[in-house]
């Protein structure tokens, strides 16, 4: 088991465009579909696996190309301490001032670490100054216990 960790910054309203956040459905529309439905279904199939918009499902990164993952790590430590970093460097842009504060980022941190010591996931989001927002996740990989059928976007290395 490891950890891969997924960074994106961006306009709240990019962010905010979920069509694109979703994956395709794993079959095409049937015949007959509905115009709304085949477009989805197209539109998610076009954008989705080259988006770099987080997915809606914190496991779905692992469905995006290996060039977005931000690093990869064994140990849950080593992955905190990249969320640290980037907690450390995105914390005095945190459009909330409750969210500047140390104590809380530090009950985050121990709570991400706990998480990923039992094998699960993390995702974070904070606005930073508007209209911006800042999407932090740790996917932890081989197997990720949300979609077992998920391919570890680092095989084939």
């Amino acid at each position: 088991m490891h950890h891969h960790g997924y960074a994106w910054t961006g306009p709240k309203q990019r962010f905010d465009q979920e069509r694109f956040r979703r994956p395709p459905l794993p079959e095409p529309p049937p015949a007959g579909s509905g115009p709304e439905l085949i477009q989805r279904y197209r539109d998610a199939a076009a954008e989705f696996p080259r988006s770099e918009l987080p997915p809606l499902e914190t496991a779905h990164w692992l469905m995006k190309p290996r060039a977005m993952v931000r690093g990869t790590w064994e140990e849950p430590s080593k992955a905190v301490a990249w969320l640290e970093r980037q907690l450390a460097e995105y914390t005095p842009r945190f459009e909330s001032t409750a969210y500047r504060d140390s104590a809380r980022l530090t009950l985050l941190v121990a709570a991400t670490a706990e998480r990923l010591r039992r094998g699960g996931d993390v995702s974070l989001g904070f606005y930073l100054e508007r209209p911006t927002f800042l999407s932090l996740a740790l996917v932890t990989c081989s197997p990720n216990r949300a979609d077992l059928a998920l391919v570890c976007p680092a095989a084939g290395q």
